[in-house]
């Protein structure tokens, strides 16, 4: 018997130990890698959609809430007109001594109307002896400061600016000392 002939076993079949390091055997190897690279390229696939589709998840939640937020941003800045014409009929009210009663009935229904603004999310802006800021501020006109610490600051306001929910719906217009 010689090392090239086969061990048979009691049936008759070949019961020789297969050789690993054979042709066939790279070819097996070479298929596992090709199974191998297809497996991390569909997991890179399916992490890089995965995340994508969370992304997707944050990027609507937060537009809804945007909106919520802001779903009556058109009424509220119709209202500014009214709630600017309120403030100048409440410093009218302060110089005349007419009736005590209704100017104090007046003044409630402002503050209501303020305060009810405010639970919505309506905030002013604060602008008088503020450093002037384009991004928050609407220039008119600069006139001459009265003191030098005034120069570059909000000196009148025109318009008041407002914020809905830390967003600016309405720019302030100011006059700016030089």
């Amino acid at each position: 018997m010689t090392e090239k002939d086969p061990i048979l076993d009691d049936n008759g079949q070949d019961a020789s130990i297969p050789d690993f390091n054979t042709e066939d055997t790279n070819e097996g190897t070479s298929e596992v890698e090709k199974l191998q690279q297809e497996v991390g390229e569909l997991k890179d696939k399916y992490i890089r959609q995965a995340a994508e589709f969370d992304n997707f998840r944050r990027r609507t939640s937060r537009e809804k809430l945007e909106l919520i937020q802001t779903a009556g941003k058109d009424v509220i800045v119709s209202l500014l007109d009214v709630l600017d014409d309120c403030d100048r009929a409440e410093k009218t009210l302060e110089t005349q001594e007419d009736n005590p009663a209704i100017r104090e009935g007046v003044q409630l229904v402002f503050a209501k109307l303020r305060s009810t603004l405010a639970a919505k999310g309506l905030k002013p802006m604060q602008t008088i002896g503020t450093e002037f800021n384009p991004e928050f501020h609407e220039a008119i006109t600069e006139i001459p400061a009265p003191t030098p610490e005034l120069a570059g600051k909000v000196v009148d306001e025109v318009t008041r600016g407002y914020y809905l929910n830390d967003k600016i719906i309405r720019f302030a217009k100011v006059v700016v000392g030089k």
